[in-house]
């Protein structure tokens, strides 16, 4: 994907950023970071744009932390359903042989058994 420059405006700080994402992306970004970097510090005003920035960062790589848990144990999850899924699979498939097998072994002792019934004392 082509790289391209992209201007974005944070708490009155003009920033171009090169990158491969489109520019509404970017800016979506941008809009997210200046929005919770604002209300931090309007909440209080000894918040400076530097403590508001590393709050901001902070409760951002607090959710990527969580959504990476989260994210690792569905895919465990989803490799155990998968593993699951196969052995039920190899049971069935056993299983279906197996009927098969009880199914011709019936059939066969049915033609025996006719067979003998067939035959006059």
């Amino acid at each position: 994907m082509a790289t391209s420059k992209v201007r974005l405006n944070i708490c009155g700080s003009s920033y171009v950023i090169a990158t491969s994402e489109s520019e509404d992306y970017m800016q979506n970004l941008a809009d997210r970071l200046n929005l919770d970097m604002n209300e931090l510090m309007s909440s209080s005003k000894s918040v400076s744009i530097t403590t508001a920035a590393v709050m901001t960062a902070l409760s951002y790589r607090d959710e990527l932390e969580k959504a990476s848990g989260s994210a690792d144990n569905m895919r465990r999850q989803i490799k155990d359903y998968l593993e699951d899924a196969a052995s039920a699979k190899m049971a069935a498939e056993e299983l279906r042989r197996d009927n098969v097998a009880l199914r011709k072994k019936v059939a066969d002792l049915e033609a025996r058994l006719k067979a003998r019934q067939d035959i006059p004392d």
